[in-house]
């Protein structure tokens, strides 16, 4: 195996946009990087308005570990739901654990690097579509960069550019050793 594709990336990410009171639960959760044949990268476009404030993001697809379910499991069912996509997983990226202070909770998110082969219908739920307005991005690596670092003007989104640049980054090395 490829060297670059041994070396998983881990980080601890603190949160420093609200105070630290506590922590009450984790939370597992699957996500992906995905692209395609044409090197086109997907994530999806959150709108919000909820207690981290008004915000438009942009995150790589993926959620919360169901009880039973094993990692590839949850992640391809997650790419299903949120892009319609049936992805093949090439690798795992690593894992980034950070901290959301304002809801007490620490996040344990686990990455892949997955092709999509297909999209069909999206399979989100009710409360996911009214909560978070999701829908798809298809771009380029240089304008998925742009994009997160665009999004840095809310406290939020400083959170999720801090985790989400440095697993790009970490994916685009990757698909550049197997293009070699």
């Amino acid at each position: 195996m490829n060297k670059e594709r041994q070396m998983e990336l881990k980080l601890e990410l603190t949160d420093n946009e609200w105070p630290f009171e506590y922590t009450d639960h984790d939370r597992n959760i699957a996500r992906a990087v995905c692209f395609d044949d044409d090197g086109s990268f997907y994530f999806v476009r959150v709108e919000r308005d909820d207690d981290f404030g008004r915000a438009t993001l942009i995150e790589t697809s993926g959620g919360g570990v169901e009880d039973g379910e094993d990692l590839e499991s949850a992640i391809k069912r997650e790419l299903h739901e949120e892009l319609g996509a049936e992805t093949e997983v090439i690798c795992r990226i690593g894992v980034v654990s950070d901290h959301y202070n304002l809801i007490h909770r620490h996040n344990i998110n686990n990455y892949f690097l997955c092709k999509v082969i297909s999209f069909g219908d999206k399979n989100m739920t009710q409360q996911e579509i009214d909560d978070f307005h999701l829908s798809t991005l298809k771009m380029t690596y240089e304008q998925a960069v742009s994009e997160y670092e665009k999004r840095r003007e809310t406290p939020l989104g400083r959170l999720i550019c801090n985790r989400e640049l440095p697993v790009l980054k970490r994916a685009k090395e990757i698909l550049d050793s197997l293009r070699v």
